[in-house]
């Protein structure tokens, strides 16, 4: 076999038979007898650099199930397994050299060990295997079956697992005669004691070296399943929370973890700056699902950390995110082109605002526009000259930035009143005692703000009489004398009716007059 393909384990126990070989032919020499004691004291102190690293590992192993037991229990579990199996057949190889060396004054004089009597009498009866060669054996195979049982539902482990048949095999072995020996003879029968304390002590070594390649390997493939993409989603990452037509969209897709086993211990936030308590917020595959209303209208700031355990440090994570909560829409948007129209003389209401953005955050200016509560003006276009005016509208973004927008509106004035009797207008047929207690008043037709007006004064015209200037809303005597000399089927004028309304800053066209004829 090419050495360059041997591993440096492979090749130190092919140079520790060379060396047998040489012993054999030198006559067991004492030079070659302290070579194997030599090898012993070297293997001993790898070995105990081998158990600090898998004690190392195991403890921070347990550290990290006390962070993250979802990731790490189960792997510390079988991390505990594998290690009792390698303590335990460690401890059996270790009372076994102490045993052999027992009767020795000084266990470093090596060249005294030239002797197999030992192991020939405690595992050997002639060709027979004793019980305590069979224990040997049987602690050999608990060892190599107990590994891979534990790692038989491991992905990735088979190279690991043949590994672990191969260098703990029992099975017979063909000598260099071809013939079949079982392994123990092979092994360890008439070999000097020290050659067979190294034995034991390799052994021990590749005990030890198997435990760390197993836990090794089983944290790589726990690492491995951490980062695949299999544990990734894809997030919208963008600067601001809405943005406007016309606008530039800045967003970028990155990637995020959605891992149930990465949990934070500890979650603070906030929402506007109030904290948000346990019952708004749940932890759900990896994520911190928010449980909180959206809130008014605006922009609201989530901020804060989430806080992880590692390697028993805290570390933190910053939270800074936001969202845009705008108005349900519940009524269309209807409007007539030309119907976009003010009254001088009357306060004019209005609402104006700007879609997705807050009344806070609205301005808008015109010539006697005022502003009432959130979203509601008063347009007052008494004093405005021409027969239109324009309102500006500015809005301010989330982002500091600004959108406008202006709409004009048509001035007129408000409509010619309407002369009535007893809330009747134009041509009336009436009796003469009616007409003599009937109020006289005015009113707007057919038009939309409720405005009262209040007749101060009118003409009265009789037929063939002279006409009459009433003070009030009533028939005063005059023209009730007047009227009691009317024949039946006369026509009685109601004429240049003076009205006034209430609020109105601007005088009222000319009353539209009332026709009467008498039926009596």
């Amino acid at each position: 076999m090419a050495g360059g393909n041997l591993t440096p384990r492979q090749k130190m126990i092919n140079l520790m038979y060379l060396i047998f070989i040489a012993m054999l032919a030198l006559n067991m020499s004492k030079e070659v007898l302290s070579a194997f004691g030599l090898m012993n004291e070297k293997l001993t102190e790898s070995n105990e650099a081998t158990e600090a690293r898998n004690n190392s590992f195991v403890a921070s192993l347990e550290v990290k199930a006390n962070e993250q037991k979802e990731k790490f229990e189960p792997l510390k579990a079988k991390a505990d397994q594998i290690d009792d199996l390698a303590h335990n057949f460690s401890a059996y190889l270790e009372d076994l050299k102490t045993k052999m060396t027992a009767k020795i004054d000084d266990p470093t004089d090596y060249e005294i060990m030239d002797k197999g009597d030992y192991l020939d009498e405690h595992f050997f009866k002639g060709d027979k295997i004793k019980e305590d060669g069979q224990a040997f054996l049987g602690q050999m195979k608990a060892f190599r079956e107990g590994v891979a049982k534990i790692l038989a539902d491991e992905k990735g482990m088979e190279a690991v697992i043949k590994e672990v048949n191969d260098k703990f095999s029992t099975n017979e072995v063909v000598n260099r005669d071809g013939v079949k020996v079982e392994w123990l003879d092979y092994h360890y029968k008439g070999y000097p004691l020290v050659a067979s304390l190294t034995k034991l002590t390799s052994l021990q070594s590749d005990i030890k070296t198997t435990e760390s390649q197993v836990l090794s390997n089983m944290l790589a493939g726990t690492l491995s399943s951490e980062v695949s993409m299999t544990n990734y989603t894809t997030l919208m990452e963008t600067s601001k929370s809405a943005y406007f037509n016309g606008e530039q969209f800045d967003g970028q897709i990155v990637l995020g973890r959605k891992d149930a086993s990465t949990k934070p211990s500890r979650v603070e936030l906030t929402l506007d700056g109030r904290k948000l308590n346990a019952d708004q917020y749940s932890i759900e595959d990896g994520k911190v699902k928010l449980k909180i209303g959206t809130g008014g209208v605006g922009e609201h700031k989530i901020e804060g950390k989430l806080i992880f355990a590692q390697d028993g440090e805290e570390i933190e994570v910053p939270v800074k995110s936001s969202f845009a909560t705008v108005a349900k829409p519940n009524a269309a948007t209807i409007s007539a082109d030309k119907m976009n129209v003010v009254y001088r003389g009357v306060k004019n209401p209005m609402t104006i605002s700007f879609a997705g953005i807050p009344d806070n955050k609205v301005a808008a200016s015109a010539q006697g526009l005022s502003r009432g509560a959130g979203s509601s003006y008063i347009m007052d276009a008494t004093l405005i000259k021409g027969r239109e005016v324009t309102i500006n509208v500015t809005g301010t973004l989330p982002d500091g930035g600004k959108v406008s927008d202006n709409a004009k509106f048509r001035i007129k004035d408000l409509p010619k009143p309407t002369g009535t009797i007893r809330g009747e207008d134009g041509a009336i047929k009436m009796q003469r005692d009616a007409l003599k207690i009937s109020t006289i008043g005015a009113k707007f037709d057919d038009f939309d703000f409720e405005l009262t007006l209040n007749v101060t004064g009118f003409k009265f015209k009789v037929a063939g009489q002279p006409t009459i200037n009433v003070n009030g809303n009533k028939l005063d005597s005059r023209a009730q004398q007047a009227l009691s000399k009317a024949k039946r089927g006369s026509d009685v004028q109601i004429f240049d009716i003076e009205a006034k309304a209430s609020g109105v800053s601007v005088i009222l066209k000319k009353v539209s007059p009332v026709f009467v004829e008498l039926t009596n």
